[in-house]
């Protein structure tokens, strides 16, 4: 069975960096790597607030950053995410940004998706926030994604 991944706005932004230190052509490798090799395996969805996101950014890539996007399921907010969102938020497991990581966490949980994929390791792919947001979204009746990057599927260095 196919898997629905979430893709978060790190994702798209990386794939199409116009940043040029070893860390973000290391992640942009690993993530055109993971896009060539397990997107059509899969099925991937993300949100209008990652295309809200996308439009915030450099002109330059925006419009191929979005095109990664095409064809893709999007899902969009409720009022029911918002809620969980500043839930995450009052819990102090996401930073207190009402459209930001929590807001990602909220309409992968809210939606039922299998992984979302981030390159944010420090607040969403982070292993010690992991048991936590399991048991808050436990506490909310929500299944949790796994929180993966492209690196968990393909080794490397990022």
């Amino acid at each position: 069975m196919q898997k629905r991944i979430y893709i978060e706005t790190t994702i798209p932004s990386s794939y199409y960096t116009l940043r040029t230190d070893d860390v973000s052509l290391t992640r942009q490798k690993l993530t055109r790597q993971w896009w060539d090799e397990y997107a059509e395996l899969s099925i991937l969805t993300s949100s209008t607030a990652v295309i809200d996101e996308l439009e915030e950014g450099s002109r330059e890539v925006t419009l191929d950053r979005l095109a990664l996007l095409d064809g893709i399921e999007i899902l969009d907010p409720t009022v029911e995410i918002v809620h969980i969102a500043q839930i995450y938020m009052e819990k102090l497991i996401m930073p207190q940004e009402p459209q930001g990581d929590a807001f990602h966490l909220a309409i992968a949980s809210f939606y039922r998706v299998d992984i979302l994929l981030t390159w944010n390791c420090t607040h969403l792919a982070n292993p010690n926030k992991f048991d936590f947001i399991t048991r808050i979204n436990r506490e909310l009746g929500l299944t949790t994604p796994e929180l993966k990057t492209p690196q968990d599927y393909l080794g490397g260095i990022a």
